[in-house]
């Protein structure tokens, strides 16, 4: 309340001595008090569903990478892992299903699963989000064919052909689920491209060196605006801290300025004079910036709140781009691609900056961007220190991504490390770890039956349990 009318409030409250001033509270930064002052009805008691409860049992399984359990179960209730080992009784009515290994399932961390097939053309701005964009009704055999090689779940994106191609999300693979129903997560990331001409622009190395530009000139803007927001915050409290004191002072005044203001009356009507209350400064709020959907999540961005993709291949925009977010400490920056990467492979793992690969052939046809692709670059990656995630390339069916994960591993990437890339690895960087990844109480149950090491040639996939339900069996 501004100073003068608080003021008016207790001169006007003279004229009836029984009533005092109301105070409201102070303005509620973003409205969000008001939301949540609003009462709701209490809700009304839900009926206990009936979940099927189901035991696994593995004769090797794989709780987390490079952790193994011998001639173990598992037992699944609620979509949850609520217990791993042997020393639990088996519920009365539970499902039983065996395999040689169990392990988590794998996350395709570089995917459009879902999306149109037309969705790395289609224009986004930084706001823009692909989980909008899914049209899961009509990939029903594609999402099968993911899901009998492992695949649970993905990080899909739209745009990815766009300079900025929005926000991504990570969605389950459930073929019976659409739309956000199947978001895990819906602002995984906020993903950019530099260099990228897939969708046939002309090769122009200047205009390549200029998208470097725009990027940093964008996330500037994001730092920006977060830093208005702040000051506007720092002022907010500081107006309202003197407002609270004059207020203070006004109440504590109270009594004098009654007598005051009396006096004053008397001596006006005395002299036949029309009486005047005093005016008040009025203590001047701070004006809200204006919000601006875009900078809010570049802002996120800049401040390590999402991460941020970039596909980019050539070592031209791999050294711009690592030189221009050097002063950004909060950046949490994932490379897609990044063909020339080894150019700059030691500022990579000294930055803790991971790489998602394609391990794919591309064959003698290919844009240019992907000249110095080649099927080891995940495992030398890896040997100078870079973390490597492994991802189908943002193609609509993931089905090969463990074929993919295994030629990487024929051409030097450690067995371990592709799995890890697949399951736990992918979770952490998209903050899911404590849901996603590894087989451990508590979490999600999107588990795997094996009849052989994952990634090996021979290996199939007997059971796939998505969320605790039996979706894939023999």
């Amino acid at each position: 309340m501004h100073a003068s009318t608080l003021a008016l409030a207790l001169c006007v409250s003279l004229a009836n001595p029984s009533a005092s001033p109301s105070l409201p509270s102070p303005p509620a930064f973003r409205a969000l008090a008001d939301e949540e002052s609003e009462q709701s009805p209490p809700a009304e008691p839900l009926a206990e569903a009936e979940v099927e409860v189901l035991v696994v049992q593995a004769k090797k399984l794989i709780t987390r990478p490079g952790a193994v359990l011998e001639n173990t179960r598992v037992l699944v209730k609620n979509g949850q892992i609520t217990a791993v080992g042997g020393d639990f009784e088996v519920p009365e009515g539970a499902r039983e299903i065996s395999g040689d290994v169990v392990c988590a399932g794998f996350i395709d961390v570089w995917s459009t699963l879902g999306l149109p097939f037309d969705s790395a053309d289609a224009k986004a701005s930084p706001s823009t989000r692909t989980i909008d964009g899914l049209e899961t009704y009509s990939k029903d055999h594609i999402r099968m064919e993911a899901l009998r090689s492992g695949v649970t779940s993905a990080r899909v994106q739209d745009a990815s052909n766009s300079h900025i191609g929005g926000v991504g999300a990570l969605v389950s693979n459930h073929p019976d689920l659409e739309g956000e129903e199947l978001a895990l997560l819906n602002d995984a990331c906020l993903t950019a491209s530099l260099g990228i001409t897939r969708d046939r622009r002309p090769d122009d190395i200047f205009k390549r060196a200029t998208e470097v530009e725009k990027l940093i000139s964008e996330l500037e803007g994001g730092l920006g605006y977060r830093e208005s927001w702040v000051e506007y915050e720092i002022k907010l409290a500081e107006w309202e801290k003197e407002i609270a004191e004059k207020v203070k002072k006004l109440e504590k005044d109270f009594k004098s300025a009654k007598k005051k203001r009396d006096k004053d009356l008397e001596k006006a009507e005395e002299k036949g004079k029309k009486f005047k209350e005093s005016r008040y400064k009025e203590d001047k709020k701070p004006r809200e910036p204006r919000f601006d959907a875009n900078k809010e999540v570049m802002a996120r961005v800049v401040h390590g709140e999402l991460p941020l993709i970039v596909e980019v291949h050539r070592a031209e925009e791999l050294r711009g781009l690592l030189k221009k977010t050097k002063g950004f400490d909060r950046l949490r920056m994932i490379l897609a691609g990044a063909s020339e990467a080894m150019s700059c492979a030691e500022d990579l793992a000294e930055r803790n900056i991971p790489v998602m690969v394609w391990p794919m052939l591309l064959g003698t046809f290919r844009e240019s961007e992907f000249d110095a692709h080649n099927l080891e670059l995940a495992g030398r990656l890896h040997d100078a220190g870079v973390e490597v995630l492994l991802g189908s390339g943002g193609q609509p069916n993931p089905r090969d991504l463990p074929l993919l994960a295994a030629m990487a591993v024929g051409h030097g990437l450690d067995a371990e490390t592709a799995f890890a890339a697949l399951t736990l690895g992918a979770a952490e960087t998209f903050d899911m770890g404590h849901q996603l990844g590894s087989v451990e109480v508590g979490k999600r149950a999107d588990l795997l039956v094996l009849n052989g090491e994952p990634l090996a040639a021979s290996t199939q996939v007997r059971f796939v349990v998505l969320n605790g339900e039996v979706i894939i069996e023999p």
